[in-house]
């Protein structure tokens, strides 16, 4: 059957708010630099209230991720959950203004407001996330459509949907109508944290869909072992393997198939976004047929422009880099 989407992501729909910071203001606030922390709605106002030259920008990893893909000019599709409030009426009008179609509707009523992740950018481009899962904690299978999911190329998911029991169902029924239509579904790691939460769940999922893609401590944690070892054991269980390693080089795997692609080292501005943007490259290169070794540079090109400036979306056109590189 013909495919309405190259590629349809789920995941949170989060409105990204950042702030520039500094060390001593994280220790002040205890915020624990570098990762990405779930507060409560008190909590989350609390943090809002204090940040200062506030940006706010539509984010969620996975909707940054086909912010990327939409950029390169791929039909994409996003399954959401935002309020009909001020904030999800903004989220929904951004995502269609980047090309990406927000398939569900805003919610009116109910009690929960659209989620926002408070972003705290210190001095040396490190972002410390402090996410209020809002309305985005209630996506449900209800909000999966097989009109959606089952007319999708490529299914994108983050493992972050795995923190609500509701959210693992989206996410699962996604990846069942895709992959009966004859589409691939893979998912994005999300964060050490969030695997060492999720472990057993999460090794199954290596072993059924047709990629993953995590960076090196996420690997690590997931079979609690080194990355040599993990790499191994992770090519045996999955289909394609996608690990980035910080500044060094990403590796991918398929079968017997192995690709290193060195990384042109950039000190970022803000380094939000730098892994969703990986994906989109590499998202673009395996829905156009490219090479592992291709698909991975293209990753590298897009996460370098996204960490050269604020905000987790890129800010130019990524066809014309590729170009200059010599990928297209």
């Amino acid at each position: 059957m013909s495919k309405n989407y190259q590629v349809v992501g789920i995941g949170n729909a989060i409105v990204d708010v950042l702030s520039q910071t500094n060390d001593s203001a994280l220790d002040l606030m205890g915020i624990q630099k570098g990762i990405m922390q779930l507060v409560e709605r008190e909590r989350g106002e609390l943090l809002y209230s204090s940040m200062t030259n506030r940006k706010q920008l539509p984010g969620g990893s996975v909707a940054n991720t086909l912010a990327g893909l939409g950029n390169l000019g791929l039909k994409t599709g996003f399954i959401g959950r935002v309020h009909d409030d001020a904030l999800g009426q903004f989220y929904a009008a951004e995502m269609a203004a980047g090309g990406t179609e927000f398939v569900n509707a805003p919610v009116a009523g109910g009690e929960l407001p659209t989620s926002r992740s408070m972003i705290f950018v210190s001095e040396d481009g490190e972002r410390s996330m402090n996410t209020y899962l809002g309305i985005s904690a209630e996506l449900g299978p209800e909000d999966v459509s097989d009109s959606v999911a089952g007319s999708a190329e490529i299914l994108f998911l983050e493992g972050y949907l795995y923190d609500k029991p509701k959210g693992k169902q989206a996410f699962e029924a996604a990846a069942r109508l895709c992959r009966a239509q004859g589409g691939k579904a893979g998912i994005a790691l999300s964060d050490p944290f969030c695997v060492d939460r999720h472990r057993d769940s999460f090794r199954t999922l290596v072993k059924e869909l047709d990629y993953v893609i995590g960076n090196e401590h996420e690997w690590e944690a997931l079979y609690q072992t080194d990355l040599s070892s993990a790499l191994e054991q992770a090519s045996n269980d999955a289909g394609l393997v996608v690990c980035t390693r910080g500044g060094s080089e990403v590796v991918v795997v398929r079968g017997g198939e192995k690709a290193v692609v060195p990384v042109n080292t950039v000190v970022p501005v803000d380094a939000t976004g730098a892994g969703d943007q990986f994906a989109a490259g590499f998202l673009y290169g395996y829905a156009t047929g490219q090479n592992l070794e291709i698909c991975g540079r293209m990753g590298c090109v897009a996460a370098s422009e996204v960490i050269s400036h604020f905000g987790a979306r890129p800010e130019v056109a990524l066809k014309p880099l590729f170009t200059k590189e010599g990928l297209i």
